[in-house]
């Protein structure tokens, strides 16, 4: 380690032990990486870069818990600790003001706290795979936020102002318990990958006729009866799955779908489809079996 270049700042990165033969000189440690370490607590080494660190990797352990002394490293832009045994967030997340990406999924957290609303800088939420019910009202104050991942979850529903998150591109939200969708979503006019399959859908809701920017949209595994006419809307639609669930009709403004190229029609109950499908100009692929 002591080999290398001498810097006024030397960049440490993963697991160097800072080196000790050039005294005087201010280490910055900015990337810690403790991944697939069996650890059942984040290390105490960790602390003694709570100015400069910006990433730390935790990913694959233990951890059951996150300690106080963790948020005093306000520097933190990534902070990645997926497949641990978390059970909360706790409330402290709050003083990480400059977090961009906050990866928690896999773990065993039920709720997100009514403060994340203080971590304005997340962009990423990565939180799959986790018994979260409900989301914090506050949650819809992360204006900045542009990709939410919370597949396999127990939500039952969103927050009725969800539509506040207008950066929103990709928003995944398969293996749930939603049946309905807040009106509010019309204002994610920047929404382009929607994955609502596996969930409990008995009709295409509303408002995504108004997401007039959206590209892929997945509701295959839900209980639809009919793909209605307002799906015609969605002009940039390119890929559309809506297999496995109990569709009878598809209405013939589908041809509104002008450039869609995947349309997944598998596992219905379709006797015949509308001659209207053969207006679709760039579709490639077509599912129907």
């Amino acid at each position: 380690v002591c080999c290398l270049e001498m810097t006024t700042k030397r960049k440490i990165i993963g697991r160097l032990v800072p080196c000790r033969c050039f005294r005087g000189e201010e280490e910055i440690v900015s990337v810690l990486d403790y991944s697939h370490c069996g650890l059942q607590q984040v290390p105490k080494e960790v602390f003694n870069f709570e100015r400069t660190l910006e990433e730390l990797y935790l990913d694959a352990n233990q951890i059951e818990e996150l300690p106080k002394q963790l948020f005093n490293c306000q520097a933190l832009r990534k902070l990645s600790i997926p497949d641990n045994d978390l059970s909360s967030l706790p409330t402290t997340i709050a003083s990480l003001v400059n977090l961009k990406e906050l990866d928690i999924s896999k773990n065993g957290i039920q709720d997100f706290p009514e403060n994340i609303k203080c971590c304005k800088c997340l962009t990423i939420i990565e939180a799959s795979v986790n018994p979260v019910s409900k989301l914090p009202d506050g949650f819809t104050q992360l204006l900045n936020l542009t990709q939410l991942y919370l597949n396999d979850a127990f939500l039952e529903f969103l927050p009725a102002n969800f539509g506040r998150l207008v950066k929103l591109r990709i928003l995944e939200l398969r293996e749930n318990h939603l049946k309905t969708l807040p009106k509010s979503m019309h204002k994610l006019t920047q929404l382009e990958r929607l994955d609502l399959g596996n969930n409990e859908f008995s009709e295409l809701p509303e408002v995504l006729e108004q997401i007039q920017n959206l590209k892929e949209l997945w509701m295959d595994n839900n209980s639809l009866q009919i793909l209605p006419g307002s799906i015609g809307k969605l002009k940039q639609l390119v890929y559309l799955d809506v297999s496995k669930n109990r569709i009878e009709t598809v209405d013939l403004d589908i041809s509104g779908c002008e450039g869609l190229e995947d349309l997944l029609l598998s596992s219905n109950m379709l006797q015949q489809l509308p001659d209207s499908i053969g207006l679709l100009k760039r579709l490639t692929t077509l599912k129907v079996d």
